[in-house]
This record gives structure tokens, sequence and C-alpha cells, in this order.
């Protein structure tokens, strides 16, 4: 809005236009300072009341909106009773398939780790059994190996293997080997001419591994 100064200005500017001195030839500058006092203060008044109806019709809106907000809360708190059933139900059944998988999954481990502990154990009660075939088959002349009874006793430590075998377990190489610890065990050392030092030169218990892991460790000599 233009300041009085201007206005008066203004109208100083356009005197002598015959238009505007017969408009206001009647009134003072002072009648006309009040006609700007009045015109402005009405001005303002409207002013005041478009900001007010804006202020309004934000408040209005925004009312709006928060109850829209509201209702479309209560409508999902208050579902229909049986499709709150149906979800309830859909979620005690995925608990309970939960609940039975992480079993399933627990008890087949128990199973494994049982199994693994009864397959060690009788591995390791098989094992002498093996030593004492080796031992008996070792004492047997040529001619002894050849009789019936020396047949019998290679087919049935053939056998013997055969079944180890299928059960994942495995002879231990030593004889000729450099000497690990997580293999073998040292009980003595020994001079040798054939082995460098470190070398394991005689085997005096062979040993064994069950699925990769040792069951029994190979009793050697190793060259000082």
């Amino acid at each position: 809005m233009a300041s009085k100064g201007k206005i008066l200005k203004k109208i100083k500017e356009h005197k002598g236009n015959k238009i505007m001195d017969e408009e206001l030839k009647d009134f003072s500058e002072e009648e006309i300072l009040e006609e700007i006092d009045e015109a402005s203060e009405e001005e303002a008044a409207k002013e005041q009341e478009t900001d007010a109806d804006a202020v309004k019709a934000e408040g209005e809106e925004s009312a709006e909106a928060e109850a829209n907000e509201e209702a479309e809360a209560e409508a999902k708190e208050e579902k229909d009773p049986k499709q709150a059933r149906i979800e309830e139900l859909e979620d005690m059944v995925k608990r309970q398939l939960a609940e039975f998988d992480n079993f399933r999954k627990r008890t087949d481990k128990e199973k494994d780790t049982m199994f693994e502990a009864g397959a060690r154990s009788v591995i390791e009660k098989l094992l002498p059994v093996v030593d004492n075939f080796e031992r008996g088959i070792a004492s047997l002349s040529e001619e002894e190996l050849a009789s019936a009874q020396g047949s019998g006793m290679q087919m049935i430590y053939k056998q013997l293997m055969e079944v180890l075998d299928k059960l994942e377990v495995k002879p231990i190489e030593a004889l000729g080997k450099e000497f690990n610890p997580d293999l073998h065990n040292a009980v003595m050392q020994c001079e040798s001419e054939e082995y460098e030092s470190g070398i394991i030169a005689q085997e005096l218990q062979k040993g064994y591994t069950y699925r990769d892991s040792v069951i029994r460790h190979s009793m050697v000599a190793v060259v000082s």
C-alpha cells in the first residue's frame, strides 16, 4: 500500500488535470488525508480478515486430516473378530512349525553325535583285534600262509579291513614319513642309515583315523 506522502505527491503532480481537479476541488488536504486514513484502515481490516480466514481454513484442514488419521487407526484396531482369530491361529501354526523345525535339527544333531560316539567306541574295541590278526599273520611261515588255516586267517583279516574301510576307518601312514605329532606318537629314538633325522624308521603300532579325525595315534620310533 502506498504511503500518505506518495499519495499526496501524486495528487499534486496531477494538479491541473481537469478530471482530478474537478473531483478534488471541494476537498482540502486534511480531508483527503482523513479519507486516506479511513481507506487504509478498511484495507488493513480486510487483510486481517483474509489472514484470519486463511488461518481458520488451515486449522480446519489440519483438524480434518487428524480426524481421518484417527479414523483409519481405529478402523485398523477394530478388526473383524473372525479375521483376528484367523491371524492368531496362523501365527500359532507358524510358531509351532518353527519350533518343530528347530527340534528336528537339534534331534538330528544329537543323533549324529551319538552315532559318532558309538562308532568310535566300537572301532576302538576292534583295533586290538586287527592288531592280533596282523601279528598272527606275520608270525606264519610261507608254508603256513599257504595252508587252509593261513588262507582263512588272511581272508578274515581282509574282510575285516574292508568293513573298516567302508566305515571310513583308514590306517595312518608312518614308516618313512616325517614325524607329525598330530598323527604319530614317538615312543623312542633310533639310529638309521636309510632315513634322515626326524623321519619315522619303525612303526611299533599302527594308527588309524575315523572320518579325518585321529582315533588312535601311530606308535613309532623316530630317527634321532
